[in-house]
Parts: C-alpha cells; sequence; structure tokens
C-alpha cells in the first residue's frame, strides 16, 4: 500500500486534496492510506476530513517539531506541503508566525524528508511571490518579487525548496496557484467572507476602489493539478496553476451579491490595504502542455455552488468565525 504525508491536511485546500484522495478520486494513489499533519491553528479544523477511516492517521503537530517530522516520515512515498500561514492581511500586523511556518517549518520538514528518505515531494506556493502584473502573465521564470510579508515567506520557502532539489538531489517539485475558492474556505478570504456576512446580515468590507484583479481557481481544479505534479512532473520544476478566470473584486462582489439575492447597499467602502497588489494572472502553458492539465469547473457554475455550500453549512462557518474571533 503507497503511504502519502499531508501537512496542513486540515486546512481549505489540503483537507480537499484528502477527501479525494480517500475517495479514491487520483487513480495513481487509489487504496493509499494518507497520514496528515495539522497543528490545527484558527485556519485548521478537524472537521474537515473524515473522523474515522480505515486509510487516515491524523496527527495534530507542528511542522517545526523536527523530532515528530522525523517519527512520522519513514514508510512514506511522498509527501505534499499545505501547511502554511497565508492570510496577507494577519502577515501586515505580524510577520513572524509566517516566518516560522512558512520559512521554518518548510526548511525543517525538508530535513526531515532528506534523514528519512522519502522519495517524492510536492511544495504548494502561490502566484503571490511574483509580486503584481499591470499586463500579461507571469510565467514560470518570471522573477520574485514579493510584496507582503506573506508572499516574501513564501517565495523564502519555494527557494528554499529549489536549493534542496539542486544541492541534494531531491526529488521535488513546486506549483504556484492563483485564488482559490470552494467549500471549507475559511470565512477570513474574501468569497467565504462576504458570503457568510450577507447571511447575518452584516455589511461587506471591499476595500479601495474594488479594482484589483485576481484569476480564480475552483479548490477541485487545483487539487487535480497538484496530483498531476505529483506523478509526473519533473524535479526541480515550477508549475504555474491557473483558473483562466479573472475578475476585478467589484465583479465579485456584484457576482456574490446577486446569489446571495442581495444589493449594493450591502457593501461598505474600507481603507484599501497596505501595498495592496493591483492585478495577478498566471501563464500556466507549461502544465497544460507537460501535463495535461485544464480546469473543469467554470467560475460561474463554481461561485454559485460555493455560495449554495455556506448556504447548507452554517453550523461550519459560524463555528469557524466563533473560533478565530476567540483566538
Amino acid at each position: 500500500m503507497k503511504r502519502i504525508l499531508i501537512t496542513g491536511g486540515a486546512g481549505f485546500i489540503g483537507s480537499h486534496h484528502v477527501r479525494s484522495l480517500l475517495d479514491d478520486a487520483y487513480p495513481d494513489w487509489a487504496g493509499a492510506h494518507v497520514t496528515v499533519l495539522d497543528k490545527l491553528t484558527y485556519a485548521g479544523n478537524r472537521s474537515n476530513i473524515p473522523t474515522h477511516h480505515p486509510r487516515l492517521t491524523f496527527v495534530r503537530g507542528d511542522i517545526c517539531d523536527d523530532a515528530l517530522l522525523r517519527e512520522l516520515l519513514p514508510g512514506h512515498d511522498a509527501v505534499i506541503h499545505f501547511a502554511a500561514e497565508s492570510h496577507v492581511d494577519r502577515s501586515l500586523e505580524s510577520a513572524e508566525e509566517f516566518v516560522r511556518t512558512n520559512v521554518v517549518g518548510t526548511q525543517r520538514l525538508l530535513d526531515a524528508v532528506l534523514a528519512t528518505g522519502v522519495g517524492r515531494v510536492v511544495h504548494v506556493s502561490t502566484d503571490e511571490v511574483y509580486g503584481s502584473i499591470e499586463e500579461g502573465s507571469w510565467t514560470e521564470e518570471w522573477p520574485l518579487a514579493p510584496n507582503s510579508p506573506y508572499s516574501a515567506s513564501k517565495a523564502s520557502s519555494d527557494l528554499l525548496a529549489r536549493s534542496y532539489w539542486r544541492t541534494h538531489g531531491l526529488d521535488l517539485s513546486v506549483t504556484r496557484c492563483s485564488n482559490n475558492y470552494g467549500p471549507y474556505q475559511h470565512p477570513e478570504k474574501l468569497i467565504p467572507l462576504f458570503v457568510t456576512n450577507l447571511l447575518e446580515g452584516v455589511r461587506v468590507p471591499l476595500y479601495g476602489d474594488g479594482g484589483n484583479v485576481r484569476e480564480w481557481l475552483h479548490v477541485d481544479d487545483h487539487c487535480r493539478a497538484i496530483d498531476l505534479v505529483l506523478n509526473n512532473g519533473r524535479a526541480g520544476e515550477i508549475y504555474n496553476i491557473g483558473g483562466g478566470n479573472e475578475r476585478t473584486n467589484v465583479a465579485i462582489t456584484r457576482s456574490v451579491l446577486e446569489l446571495t439575492g442581495q444589493d449594493w447597499s450591502r457593501v461598505r467602502r474600507v481603507a484599501d490595504r497596505k501595498a495592496h497588489d493591483l492585478r495577478y494572472s498566471l501563464d500556466d502553458t507549461k502544465i497544460r502542455e507537460e501535463l495535461g492539465y485544464a480546469p473543469r469547473i467554470p467560475f460561474e457554475e463554481g461561485l454559485a455552488a460555493t455560495v449554495a455550500w455556506y448556504q447548507d453549512h452554517p453550523d461550519w462557518w459560524k463555528g469557524t468565525k466563533l473560533r478565530t474571533v476567540a483566538e
């Protein structure tokens, strides 16, 4: 039986990958045993993955715990490294935890992988490491120019990951995705924040003039791409994973208002975020041509299904919001 370790497997994207693995959605890993390592900070939720499953082992622990990593890793065939602090606004308030988790945690994981002989690693990153682009799209060769402590910490972890391939010969690939959306996303992020606020009768905060552009990718399409990279990606390579759906924040706001039966009176303008990146756009030609990737979920369809999920699962997101406030 194959064994795979998922770091951050109780978070939004990691938990989707875990549930898909346990549902045998990825043929190369059908029947595999899944180990989840998650610290269960405010953004991790144990209810995001099955409580009991014969092929699942859940370990609550810190990605920076070297002894724990070296105890867990032996016998695993691969690691997908999702674990990260990921909310830009929080990084503006305090960068320390972002550096600790994203940089030091990645270094300790990679050292433990080398020490225990795990064969394959996929390091999951973000398009935000490229900075902001006024026109055109980023290729994998684009220089890194992160503009927030969060994206700087992810860029640092990407460079560490590459160095372990180059120096130690680690079979490792890096993925960089556009903005994800879908069920089980923490309500600090734009789409679930706006949806849950509107469901609670609370106005939604729109940064600045709302003209910032993001490219949107459904979490299921993202995880399918990660699986392709895991199985067929080349060591030392970076793969951009895009959704092909660029929208301004104003356009997203209007779509969410329409889907929840609300109007523009439910929007309040707030001061723009410091160093707010204007536009993100990925050129994902490489993963399409090399690995046959293509997103399957049209944005309008995926957004409608996502809004419906939050409407149908108030206990999940209300509990998540309460835990966030408590911490």
